[in-house]
């Protein structure tokens, strides 16, 4: 994947944080650095993933060693909950700019007390380590604050579902305490339904974008919910979101913003698009959707206030950003599925 360069900074001889970085955006992150700002110092800290699992059967963490494979820069292996870690990186080592992904991001995790503890408080330490640094702090927030907030969703109208939601909400009210009282940049991101190469080590949790590319080359009938021609959601190209985090390095203003493309677009759309681009022919099954009731069926972000504070303007329509995935999406199936 080739990520445009986003920003004509000099980051010679600066020291770039990434948590999560053996994450999905957290990874993609860190090869924008390596291949834009060779001379920028970027380390990368991630728990990488266990055998350990939540109670709903998904790993706690997702973080994996062949999403950093050609990566160059400096890796640790640690949880963002250990407050010796947090000392270590305090004491030795003087950053810049701190990009937070690390979370547990499972929005059907049950364990409330770990979903605060690792989202919260830990983001707490983060804020207080970058405050000492005086290091800009850019966090992934999420789409999830909003619940079933009507769209086009806007930051401020929040009603989370689920207690993954509620952490990053959480997360937003205590960065907006901390803007008040310091004088780096704070900025959350609000992702809407993030897509792209990096994404597969997310097991179930990986966008449908990608289930429903691999349910297509490996010869089965794509499934979606009865009327997912209306389930429209705000599918963003994971391009557009290290466009959003790079530009949010020197926001105009510290905030909360959303990072979508200000489209709605369906499940069914995402299928037609893959079989013209797989050049595949099979026929869709439609079942009940089970979860009605508890279950978005419009998201949109308003990204007007994005766009100002931060210059951003998405690049991807779901068309293009289809075209340039679907090679990817083959090269997963043939080394990681067949």
């Amino acid at each position: 994947m080739h990520i445009l360069r986003y920003i004509d900074d000099n980051l010679k001889d600066k020291t770039i944080l990434i948590t999560g970085g053996a994450g999905f955006i957290g990874s993609n992150l860190a090869f924008y650095f390596q291949n834009n700002h060779p001379d920028a110092k970027v380390v990368v800290l991630d728990s990488f993933r266990s055998g350990e699992k939540l109670s709903n059967g998904n790993l706690k963490s997702f973080g994996h060693f062949k999403n950093l494979i050609g990566f160059r820069g400096e890796i640790i292996s640690g949880d963002i909950n250990d407050k010796d870690l947090l000392l270590d990186l305090e004491v030795n080592y003087r950053f810049d700019y701190i990009f937070h992904e690390a979370a547990i991001s499972d929005t059907t995790a049950q364990e409330q007390d770990l979903m605060i503890r690792t989202n919260v408080n830990a983001y707490k330490d983060l804020l207080d380590l970058a405050i000492k640094h005086n290091a800009n702090m850019i966090y992934a927030s999420s789409a999830a604050t909003y619940g079933n907030a009507a769209s086009p969703q806007k930051v401020g109208v929040e009603a989370p579902q689920n207690v993954y939601g509620f952490s990053k909400l959480c997360m937003d009210n205590l960065s907006r305490e901390y803007i008040k009282k310091s004088n780096i940049g704070i900025v959350g991101l609000r992702y809407f339904n993030v897509y792209g190469p990096r994404e597969y080590f997310k097991n179930s949790t990986a966008s449908m974008v990608l289930q429903f590319g691999l349910q297509l080359l490996s010869g089965k009938n794509p499934r979606l919910f009865e009327s997912s021609d209306k389930i429209l959601r705000d599918f963003i190209y994971i391009e557009d979101v290290i466009a959003a985090n790079i530009k949010a390095m020197n926001p105009k203003e510290s905030g909360i913003y959303n990072v979508g493309t200000g489209k709605a677009r369906s499940f069914q759309d995402i299928v037609d698009i893959l079989q013209r681009e797989l050049e595949t022919t099979l026929s869709c099954e439609y079942i009940e959707n089970p979860f009605i009731g508890s279950y978005q069926f419009h998201t949109e972000a308003d990204i007007a206030s994005t766009k100002e504070a931060l210059g951003y303007e998405p690049k991807f329509e779901m068309e293009d950003a289809i075209k340039a995935y679907v090679n990817e999406i083959r090269r997963v199936y043939e080394q990681e599925v067949k």
